[in-house]
């Protein structure tokens, strides 16, 4: 069997990558589309009969979004992996008029299209991967995380992929980070994408960088199912879905006093994998029949527009925009003509540190426990390395530095850092 015919994917909950080894010690990452290296983990099923069985009839990544932006007649699938070890992988989901898709198949037929890819730009067929894997899938539940891991695994077998293993995500980011450092350092690798936050403290070296098992090398892994998307729904929820009724009061009934609207429809509508459960006929018209309970009928015709225009995604959309600029800028607007003329909200720096106060806690405590695991003192640390899309929001990195008094703060590359360092173990274990 040729010593090149693997690949490693970083297959991510809101972008993934593909490194394909070269010679001697080089790693490459795949176009994905265009020169982008990185491509949304996204899938747009066009409204047609054939959809899930066609590739002509699907997009994936950028052109997914793009075509559901553009307001093509489909189905729009993101975060696949946050559904990973449910019960949700094993149903259907429509995906055009009497046409259904199990969620598994999503995930499959993703992972089939980052292997032609790879293959595509290798020129030669991929038969073993190492995919990346977050510390945990599901917190606190071994089984559930167990079998995540299996489908997954069994994922990439039908797709064609013989020989299977799996890395830390975060590991695999310590890898990228080795290879440039000049002198042995214990470092505490934070690993913040969209779906989890992972850490892990990890030996690195110039003498360690050749070993191919490194599990001595690895002093804790701890992590939370709590990131960039769970930021995003927070967000979506304290700015925009007030805006819909989230909070509002029903007309109180007579001799009685006015309630809170359900609230169920607008915590589904910020999470991105089930917004598209509120589309249904059903449910559509379960919500406009609930128009007279409440107490302000235009926060109901802003709903309703939101589901018969299916908005949702788009909502989502704006509150990870505004969470970035605020993060950079300290304020955005909001800008919802699309749901009715003239609406608009504004996300605050303050506003957002109290919508993610819980959410930034629990991570930085998740820091401090691997810490704990290990048995280290915080000022052993030398560096926190940060990976991940979401240690963009430098509030979060400087709460987790600051409890690392004597640590460097070094930032890789945060979308393909731990493709690399899976391409890099990949390139040590099958080479």
């Amino acid at each position: 069997m040729p010593s090149q015919d693997h690949c490693a994917i970083d297959f991510g909950t809101s972008n993934s990558a593909v490194a394909l080894s070269g010679q001697g010690a080089e790693i490459s990452l795949v176009a994905l589309e265009g020169d982008h290296t990185t491509m949304p983990t996204a899938v747009f099923y066009l409204n047609e009969a054939a959809a899930p069985f066609d590739e002509a009839f699907r997009h994936y990544g950028r052109a997914a979004v793009a075509a559901y932006v553009d307001g093509l007649d489909g189905r729009l699938m993101r975060s696949m992996k946050s559904i990973l070890g449910s019960s949700l992988l094993e149903q259907a989901t429509e995906v055009g008029p009497g046409v259904s898709v199990r969620y598994g198949d999503v995930v499959t037929g993703y992972l089939r299209r980052l292997k032609h890819l790879a293959e595509a730009q290798a020129g030669r067929a991929l038969n073993r991967v190492v995919l990346g894997r977050p510390v945990h899938f599901v917190d606190d539940d071994p089984q559930r995380d167990a079998r995540a891991q299996a489908t997954l695994a069994a994922a990439a077998r039908q797709v064609g992929f013989s020989q299977v293993e799996f890395q830390f995500e975060p590991i695999a980011a310590a890898l990228d980070h080795e290879s440039t450092v000049t002198q042995e350092q214990l470092v505490l690798v934070a690993d913040i994408g969209g779906g989890t936050s992972d850490f892990s403290l990890v030996r690195v070296g110039p003498k360690r960088r050749q070993r191919l098992q490194r599990r001595d090398d690895i002093l804790a892994n701890h992590g939370v199912h709590i990131a960039g998307t769970d930021f995003d729904r927070r967000i979506n929820l304290d700015t925009i879905m007030p805006l819909l009724g989230l909070g509002s009061l029903t007309r109180p009934p007579p001799g009685g006093q006015p309630r809170e609207v359900p609230n169920s429809i607008y915590f589904d509508l910020a999470t991105w994998h089930l917004i598209n459960t509120v589309y249904s006929p059903g449910r559509v018209m379960e919500l406009r029949n609930q128009r007279s309970s409440y107490g302000q009928v235009a926060l109901h015709q802003r709903l309703m527009t939101v589901l018969t225009q299916r908005l949702g995604h788009g909502l989502a959309a704006s509150a990870e925009a505004a969470k970035i600029t605020t993060a950079t800028q300290g304020t955005a607007q909001l800008w919802l003509d699309e749901v009715e003329a003239g609406l608009q909200a504004e996300l605050t720096e303050a506003a957002a540190g109290q919508a993610l106060y819980a959410d930034v806690q629990r991570i930085v405590q998740a820091a401090r426990e691997t810490l704990q695991l290990a048995g280290v003192a915080p000022e052993a640390v030398d560096c926190l390395y940060c990976t991940g899309g979401s240690t963009g929001l430098a509030p979060l990195v400087t709460q987790i530095a600051a409890a690392l008094p004597c640590a460097e703060v070094r930032r890789g590359d945060r979308f393909a850092s731990v493709a690399r360092g899976l391409g890099l173990h990949a390139q040590a274990l099958f080479a």
